[in-house]
């Protein structure tokens, strides 16, 4: 390896946000510290344990013991998908930030394939399912929300629902996220595309969940992102909105022209 292949090789933070994911989480800790060697000198690997009830905290203790690179947050308390992601990006310390989810539906050795689309003026590699291996009605439900996230934000990525990202850290110097829910990853690609930063988009594959079930597939669960999805909007979207139909402008819009139009006006007697 010379010294610019040396130079060029990141410096990364990988974290999991883990919520029950004891049959699971020892895979994706172990594959990302496999998978850092071969890209990276200077890495970290973080675990956020959302308040998990099975033995999650039990398996990250005794990796924490053989991994040094390995850093464990617990939260007492469950606070959600947004907040386990929360505590991850303030957590990371590297000049770039890769996550996904700590169930093993994504494959964390296909980081190498975002790396190389992160390219000079790139901000951040968003994952994109080439297929979702779920159940029917879970892959129905999936494409409902996307489309009506898309639609209603005004987003332009091809899979809103894919946590398997990689993205600049400089991003959250001026992308400050809220929802302690599982919209934060619209909120945080309505901020980050607002913001102007570049995205770039990547296939990976999707697989069926071997342990443990979804969190967020279930009627009262839906119904209360419903809700947080229609809060979400009146925050960051509705505003733009009225700034487009600002009061001055329909007046404007209102005002007869001169005859003649305005390319031709009526010459003043």
């Amino acid at each position: 390896m010379d010294q610019e292949q040396i130079r060029s090789r990141p410096s990364v933070s990988v974290f999991f946000p883990a919520y029950n994911d004891g049959g699971t989480i020892a895979s994706m800790v172990i594959t990302a510290f496999l998978i850092l060697q071969e890209i990276s000198d200077d890495y970290e690997v973080i675990v956020v344990n959302d308040g998990s009830q099975d033995y999650t905290p039990h398996i990250l203790e005794e990796l924490a013991g053989k991994y040094e690179g390995l850093r464990i947050i617990h939260h007492q308390k469950n606070r959600g998908y947004g907040g386990a992601l929360k505590t991850g990006f303030k957590s990371a310390t590297k000049d770039l930030i890769f996550y996904t989810d700590g169930d093993a539906q994504y494959d964390a050795r296909e980081l190498k394939l975002l790396l190389p689309a992160l390219k000079e003026g790139v901000d951040m590699v968003n994952g994109y399912k080439i297929s979702r291996s779920d159940p029917w009605y879970r892959i129905l439900l999936g494409r409902i929300y996307h489309w009506v996230a898309a639609l209603s934000f005004g987003l332009k990525v091809r899979d809103v629902d894919c946590d398997f990202r990689l993205m600049r850290r400089h991003i959250f110097d001026r992308v400050q996220l809220e929802s302690n829910s599982g919209v934060i990853c619209v909120e945080m690609m309505k901020k980050i595309q607002d913001a102007g930063f570049v995205i770039a988009e990547v296939p990976v594959h999707h697989y069926h969940r071997a342990y443990g079930r979804s969190q967020f597939f279930n009627f009262r669960r839906l119904f209360r992102v419903g809700i947080d999805l229609l809060r979400l909007w009146r925050r960051l979207r509705l505003p733009q909105l009225l700034r487009r139909t600002k009061p001055e402008d329909m007046v404007h819009a209102a005002e007869p022209q001169p005859e003649g139009g305005l390319d031709n006006p009526t010459p003043l007697e």
